[in-house]
């Protein structure tokens, strides 16, 4: 049944071909009916000559016609309805049940989203029953029996029409259900894309920090402990073991961003393998670095107080990010400042060295070879919690870093 039901949806214009013999079949009867009875039974406007048979049978096939080909050929077949009416009036060729395909026009076209035949449809509706009657008063019928049966014809005539639109009104709202279910799906989709790339963002600005300052550490060290190995033995063994709780360091910040990653894989309570870094681990930042030959004077001004862990590491990347640059780029003997300051609205991050800066093509333009990414990721950082940054050059010599972070996040 399914597929028959599929068969005639695709070929719709079969199933008018259908009705329209149906109809023909319907007219054809009825115009044999008329012919056949006898003059004394009074009936009014049967056709009496052969020239009257074939007119009412000509116009009768072309209604059915016009049944056949009202989804391929609306707009037309409703101009051909309205020539053969206006040619029933003039002929004086009374109506058959061929005629019915003018209720059948009206409702195809009403359906459709063509305005003027639409309006053309109702006009003619409302008009076609009055004229009828006027053109073929019934002999012995009142006023208001010819009246009731026009109205009766016009409610007909009105109600294909109101259908029609009702028609077309619901494929209209379920056309734009459809095109908002495609576009909420669109939207779905480019915010899946927004997201993942955003989530690859922070992925990459975790791994640069972790990756860029812990490497840089265990290469000093490798260089010093190279430089000191026979003149200074355990010098070298000391460079030794801060490579090595680097290099720990290192792959535990890595594991967590793996577990980040692989959220099925939680250490036993359902926790990530370490707590994100934050302000509380600065100290130990600050002393690393320190152990690494960088002279780093910290200090906390203000009453530190509960910051989101978002801000917390924020705040704890930008000061490993401008500690890492001052190793690359200040040159020997620089000394770093650290200020963590606690405000009312929020904490304010100073890191400045005295070293010899950095060329403008490093800050602005992502390093000489355009692949530098960490002052890019400080500003994504800072940007994502909706504060503020400054970097560049420092008056007299140097580098600056000033970041101000809210205690409430964007």
């Amino acid at each position: 049944m399914q597929r028959v039901y599929e068969f005639l949806r695709r070929h719709p214009t079969l199933v008018d071909s259908f009705w329209a013999v149906v109809l023909l079949v319907m007219s054809t009867g009825w115009i044999v009916a008329l012919r056949s009875m006898p003059p004394e039974s009074g009936a009014e406007h049967v056709p009496e000559t052969g020239a009257q048979v074939a007119v009412v049978a000509v116009i009768a096939v072309a209604f059915c016609a016009a049944v056949a080909l009202r989804r391929r050929l609306p707009e037309q077949m409703l101009v051909v309805v309205t020539v053969l009416g206006v040619l029933q009036l003039i002929l004086d060729t009374w109506w058959s049940p061929a005629n019915f395909a003018m209720l059948v026009l009206i409702f195809t076209v009403a359906s459709r989203d063509v305005k003027w035949a639409s309006r053309w449809a109702l006009v003619g509706g409302a008009l076609a029953p009055t004229l009828a009657g006027l053109r073929w008063p019934t002999e012995g019928q009142t006023l208001a029996g010819a009246i009731a049966g026009t109205v009766f014809m016009t409610v007909a005539f009105l109600m294909a029409w109101v259908l029609g639109d009702s028609l077309r009104t619901r494929r209209a709202y379920y056309a734009q259900l459809e095109e908002r279910a495609r576009r909420l799906e669109k939207e779905r989709e480019a915010q899946a894309r927004i997201a993942v790339a955003a989530e690859r963002a922070r992925i990459a600005r975790e791994l640069h920090d972790v990756v860029a300052h812990n490497v840089s550490v265990m290469v000093v060290q490798a260089d010093g402990a190279a430089y000191v190995l026979d003149t200074a033995p355990e010098q070298a063994k000391t460079a030794l073991a801060t490579i090595s709780g680097t290099g720990r360091q290192a792959l535990t910040e890595m594991r967590r961003l793996l577990g980040v990653l692989r959220t099925n894989e939680r250490g036993p309570a359902g926790r990530e393998y370490v707590p994100q870094p934050g302000v509380d681990q600065l100290s130990d930042l600050v002393d690393q670095v320190r152990g690494a030959g960088l002279a780093v004077d910290f200090k906390v001004i203000g009453t530190p107080g509960e910051l989101p862990s978002s801000v917390e590491l924020t705040a704890y990347r930008i000061v490993q990010e401008a500690l890492t640059n001052t190793r690359k780029h200040g040159g020997p003997d620089v000394g770093a400042t650290v200020r963590l300051t606690y405000g009312d609205q929020g904490v304010e991050l100073l890191v400045e060295d005295d070293g010899r800066g950095a060329g403008r093509e490093l800050y602005e333009e992502g390093g000489a070879d355009g692949q530098g990414h960490g002052l890019i990721g400080m500003r994504e950082r800072v940007g994502m919690v909706g504060g503020t940054l400054d970097a560049g050059p420092r008056p007299g010599g140097g580098f600056r870093v000033t970041a101000v972070l809210p205690l409430k996040p964007a």
